[in-house]
């Protein structure tokens, strides 16, 4: 198949440089020469945690002591975003540096394709030690059992500690090499994090990229006892844009999840603590951020795949005590699409020419922006927000295309536009101006932006379908598929597996 690839390079490249063959090359972010080690990163992505609910971000009720030290410890990013707000997309994009368009993966539950290039893979070919460990949600196919086998579909991670997709919280079930699986009768979170502090031990004699993805806060919504104790009496803030009555979505939700997260920030901790007794924080890059949202019943919806900001805004902190100034905020727009770039530039590495992210190493080494072309060291002056399907199963009605500014918000269907907000004066977004005369020139502006940047990243409404393919498990119930056009003829010839399904 075309998206296979025919050598696994990585492994060979990073064998050659532990053994001196190859030397680390390169010139950092500030154009100095890069010493032999370059940094380790860990890049920490907590499923579904929504950027409102942290107490960095100004949310009172929930207790987030570790990814409040580390924000005042590095620089927050408060207009951090997920470019298509939903797990597999993200994470994909997060990887590939690429849109869900040009990645291929467009929906929840396909295979990323093995000839993408990740940083996993770059990193490696540059000596580092690669580990994954969590929840993966990249393999497509059928959920259950989640083993994926050392080689290609690793993207690049030597280390797989991790299963394809579960949301069984308190008894997770992983795999290493081989099929077998592990299952523990622990909160998931707690294996990760034992699990990560062993690859950190383990790790000493060069850098490493270390990924660690909980399932938490990802509904079912939970967390051990005692943190669901903390909250059982909280009567919560609801945000001026919540709705009452959406199911799934209530007071007892809201308390589970903020439950959820300070177990999660507890083993965050732990992990830091690691870093710590292990010598290895100052030279580590620490990024904690999500692939999505979680609308929690705001604008009367749930879940995800929303261009409301409960449901695109992520977490956006990094850490990097050895070059990055403490205690900074930055109001760069910084979006998933970004995030590969701007580590393989900390880390010296090139980034390459097919990636459609940008650079914003400069804005965390605090460094003025550098010539070294139109993505790089230059804050984006807008992010692109694209859903290709509709999903019954959280209220998305159909494909959207979005931009946001740091001002406003707007997004639209293929036939109509839908929204347009003023954040600096409704930043709950309350008031919906799109058929507002006042604010026509600010939607023609928005919508040249949108159109503009739809050109420049190649993307159309052709790449959308009507077909409700991520309900009812379509994507994962039967066999793999790389594509929707692919999944889309497999179901026409086999019409009795899915006689159900063929609604479009």
């Amino acid at each position: 198949m075309a998206y296979r690839r025919s050598i696994w390079i990585a492994p060979i490249m990073a064998a050659l440089i532990a053994r001196g063959a190859i030397a680390f090359t390169g010139s950092s972010p500030d154009g100095s020469a890069l010493a032999r080690r370059p940094p380790n990163v860990l890049l920490i992505v907590p499923d579904q945690l929504r950027a409102q609910s942290l107490g960095c971000m100004g949310c009172s009720d929930v207790r987030t002591p570790n990814i409040d030290k580390l924000a005042s410890e590095g620089v927050l990013f408060p207009n951090t975003f997920a470019n298509t707000p939903v797990c597999c997309p993200a994470r994909a994009i997060l990887l590939t540096g690429k849109y869900a368009h040009k990645n291929g993966m467009k929906a929840n539950d396909l295979r990323l394709r093995e000839s993408e290039t990740t940083i996993a893979e770059l990193l490696a070919a540059r000596g580092y030690r690669t580990g994954f460990i969590g929840k993966w949600h990249l393999d497509g196919g059928v959920r259950d059992p989640g083993f994926v086998p050392p080689g290609p579909r690793r993207q690049g991670f030597a280390y797989w500690a991790a299963s394809e997709c579960s949301h069984a919280h308190f008894k997770p079930r992983y795999f290493l090499d081989d099929p077998r699986p592990i299952v523990e009768n622990r909160f998931e979170p707690e294996v990760w994090t034992d699990r990560a502090i062993e690859f950190l031990r383990s790790t000493r004699d060069r850098p490493f990229f270390l990924v660690v993805a909980p399932g938490p806060p990802h509904d079912p919504y939970g967390a051990p006892e005692a943190y669901i104790k903390e909250y059982e009496n909280l009567k919560p803030k609801l945000r001026p844009n919540y709705v009452e009555g959406i199911p799934g979505a209530g007071v007892r939700e809201i308390r589970a999840y903020y439950a959820a997260i300070t177990a999660v920030d507890s083993a965050i901790g732990r992990l830091i603590g690691a870093l710590a007794e292990l010598d290895l924080a100052d030279d580590t890059i620490v990024v904690v951020t999500s692939d999505h949202g979680d609308m929690l019943g705001s604008h009367g919806m749930r879940l995800k795949r929303k261009p409301w900001e409960e449901s695109i805004g992520v977490p956006g902190i990094v850490r990097y005590p050895a070059k990055a100034k403490p205690g900074r905020v930055s109001r760069a727009l910084w979006s998933h699409v970004d995030f590969a770039p701007t580590l393989l530039r900390l880390c010296g590495v090139d980034v390459p020419g097919d990636m459609q992210g940008a650079d914003l190493s400069a804005e965390i080494l605090g460094t003025p922006a550098l010539n070294r072309g139109s993505a790089v060291g230059k804050s984006p002056e807008s992010v692109f927000f694209q859903i290709f399907l509709p999903f019954a199963g959280d209220g998305t009605p159909g494909a959207w295309r979005g931009v946001r500014t740091e001002r406003y918000m707007y997004a639209r269907t293929e036939k109509d536009s839908w929204l347009l907000y003023d954040l600096l004066n409704d930043p709950y977004e309350l008031k919906n101006l799109i058929a507002e005369q006042a604010f026509e020139g600010v939607r023609k502006r928005m919508e040249k932006i949108l159109s503009d940047t739809m050109a420049r990243t190649g993307d159309s409404w052709a790449e959308d379908s009507e077909a409700p393919l991520e309900d009812e498990g379509r994507l994962y119930r039967f066999k793999t598929f790389y594509t929707i056009p692919e999944y889309l003829e497999w179901e026409r010839t086999h019409p009795e597996l899915a006689p159900e399904r063929r609604r479009r």
